[in-house]
């Protein structure tokens, strides 16, 4: 795919993941303000487990590279709405299952930044569920280096700052999840089998919007960096 810079080294590290889970909700505000960007009246339930939906591997873009609105939303009678969602995004650092939340942190590599782009239409009306939404090619910016599990302090304790056109859009602190990232490489592990590599996308906090071509957006995670992204829309 590409490669991003290990920070404080010469190293790079590919991305090449078999798979992308996310993790959806995972931060209290966002949960609350989930009655706005999906459109109807819910009860605020906080999840009684983690909610996990996929995005493939072709919507993985390098820092600097193009988020593209996609043409198909043109075929919609509707006025579109593409999100961003800041995240911290865990990557796998050897094949596993079955992972206890003791031994989680042992499977890690490290860590990078992540922009969750949804199409909010075409999310909450597919009956089949997030994943088409979620996938679009482009919908998962990551970079712009990869911290070793060794170099990032406490995981969970992460400061995350979004921008759009250089407005703080997103302000958050991993510490604030609902489910850990323990508890989510050991949910996770239960139900698939990790590779090496895989990377987890561990929910945004509130402040989530949407985005329009010229578009610049930030996500900027303490002992990361940032990552930057332009906004266009696909050309046939």
């Amino acid at each position: 795919m590409f490669s991003l810079p290990l920070t404080d080294s010469q190293e790079l590290y590919e991305i090449n993941p078999s798979k992308i889970i996310c993790v959806g909700r995972n931060y209290l505000e966002h949960v609350k303000e989930g009655t706005q960007i999906h459109g109807k009246d819910e009860v605020i339930e906080i999840p009684a487990e983690p909610m996990l939906f996929p995005k493939f591997p072709n919507a993985l873009l390098p820092p600097g590279g193009d988020i593209q609105l996609p043409v198909v939303i043109g075929d919609y009678d509707f006025e579109p709405r593409t999100d961003y969602e800041g995240e911290l995004a865990v990557i796998i650092g050897k094949d596993c299952k079955h992972v206890s939340e003791k031994e989680a942190y042992s499977v890690i590599f490290g860590f990078t930044c992540l922009l969750d782009i949804s199409q909010r239409n075409i999310q909450n009306g597919d009956r089949s569920g997030w994943f088409r939404g979620k996938s679009f090619d482009t919908f998962a910016p990551v970079g712009p280096s990869v911290t070793p599990i060794e170099k990032i302090g406490d995981p969970q304790a992460l400061s995350l700052e979004t921008r759009l056109n250089g407005k703080v859009v997103q302000q958050g602190n991993t510490e604030q999840m609902i489910f850990s990232l323990k508890r989510l490489i050991a949910f996770i592990s239960r139900n698939f089998s990790l590779k090496a590599g895989d990377i987890i996308a561990t929910g945004t906090p509130s402040g989530v919007g949407p985005l329009t071509p010229g578009d610049v957006i930030e996500v900027e995670i303490e002992n990361i960096g940032c990552l930057k992204n332009q906004v266009v829309s696909e050309t046939l």
